[in-house]
């Protein structure tokens, strides 16, 4: 393969492996009522929601293990690996007869998903410079956003043929790909160059699996990051796993329309969001060091009045528009969590650090995906998703006053 075009090619690449892992994710949340005929304990939203929660709870553990693992060994064989193990855990839910053995199985998924996303995202990162990376990594969120829209014609899947079938079907894919992957995925070559500036973050050879973690915590602009990332995840993951639902109950439709509706809404104009903000971004960043941070703020802030109509409307005008608006807002977010932390973390470090965002954002969506649970038995789904707007304003006012880089791209 070139090598002047591979950056791009690993971009290609790793957007299947990203299509796959929100997709092998995402589809239980449509097929609850196909697999509650044969598994009773679905019937209750607050199972469920237990069911969605334990993903999010073993995935936001393993994430800062898992970008310590990606900043010390091969990230080719992690990606790999993690894909062949999740998709291999997919393909067995079709198996499952009872609730318990769904539990433990979305817990070995979360294990294995948390692999991938500090290893991708950091090698991605690293294939590609300042001018075009938040672009690439927007590419690349795409990939996340289509699996999230494929996921929910889960429910549509499954009333054709069988919800077993659907896991099995999705699950081998997975496992085929991780057998294509091993022979045009490489890793990249990583070189010395000095540090900037003795302020921020270093990583010196040789230095233990947990040292780094210490270093990132006694960065003041770290610790803002991790909050400014953790909050909007809290309606990222509300979207991913209770807009269905919301969908279907404000609208008054079934689960075969609703999945698919609002998943393909959120999953295409985040698509337009990504590939904007990325582009954005990029320009933005090569005039303004804040640019970035800005790019993420609009989209950050389109959010908030999408927030509050998508809990309050009850019209498909007023749903699928804030569907809209709330997608591209978190497009442009999204694409620049990454390039954003480029700006204040060596490329030493970076799997170990987004490891460690990756965690606080999932507690914040297990933390969600458990309280709409019951608001949804409730009946106060709609009420709760638009409450979510007002701390997204918080989280935007600290990121705006607070987060200050001093470089385009931190060597350390």
């Amino acid at each position: 393969m070139n090598s002047k075009n591979y950056p791009w090619i690993l971009v290609g690449l790793l957007w299947v492996v990203a299509l796959l892992n929100y997709m092998d994710r995402q589809i239980l949340a449509t097929m609850r009522p196909a697999m509650q005929v044969d598994i009773i304990e679905l019937q209750s939203a607050t199972s469920f929601g237990y069911l969605m929660a334990i993903f999010l709870w073993i995935y936001g553990f393993m994430s800062p293990i898992s970008g310590m693992i990606a900043d010390k060994m091969s990230r080719k064989w992690l990606i790999i690996g993690s894909l062949f193990v999740w998709s291999g855990v997919t393909f067995a839910m079709g198996y499952a007869t009872t609730f318990n053995q769904l539990y433990v199985l979305r817990a070995i998924m979360g294990v294995s998903e948390a692999l991938y996303i500090p290893a991708g995202l950091s090698l991605i990162a690293d294939f590609h410079s300042p001018k075009t990376r938040s672009l690439a990594v927007g590419i690349h969120m795409t990939g996340l956003y289509m699996g999230q829209a494929l996921g929910g014609f889960g429910a549509t899947v499954a009333s054709a043929y069988s919800w077993q079938t659907t896991f099995h079907t999705f699950g081998f894919i997975g496992i085929v790909y991780s057998l294509i992957l091993i022979f045009f995925l490489r890793d990249k070559i990583a070189t010395s160059e000095p540090a900037q500036d003795k302020d921020h973050i270093q990583i010196k050879k040789g230095t233990s699996l947990f040292s780094g973690i210490a270093l990132l915590f006694t960065n003041i602009s770290f610790w803002i990051i991790l909050f400014y990332f953790a909050i909007p995840s809290l309606p990222g993951w509300a979207t991913k796993n209770w807009l269905p639902t919301l969908f279907a109950e404000n609208l008054d439709i079934p689960m075969t329309l609703a999945g698919p509706l609002s998943t393909i809404t959120i999953a295409a104009s985040s698509f337009v969001g990504v590939i904007f903000g990325g582009i954005l971004s990029d320009r933005w960043v090569q005039k303004n060091l804040k640019g970035r941070i800005y790019t993420s703020a609009i989209g950050l802030g389109l959010t908030i009045p999408s927030l509050l109509l998508l809990g309050f409307g009850t019209s498909l005008i007023h749903v699928i528009g804030a569907g809209v608006c709330f997608g591209i807002g978190f497009g442009m977010f999204d694409a620049n969590n990454m390039p954003i932390l480029c700006q204040f973390v060596s490329a030493k470090h970076r799997a170990t650090a987004y490891g460690v965002m990756n965690m606080t954002g999932v507690f914040a969506g297990a933390y969600i995906t458990n309280l709409l649970g019951k608001s949804t038995d409730a009946g106060n789904l709609g009420q709760d998703f638009a409450m979510l707007a007002v701390i997204v304003l918080v989280a935007l006012i600290i990121q705006l006053s607070f987060l200050r880089p001093k470089f385009n791209d931190f060597v350390g």
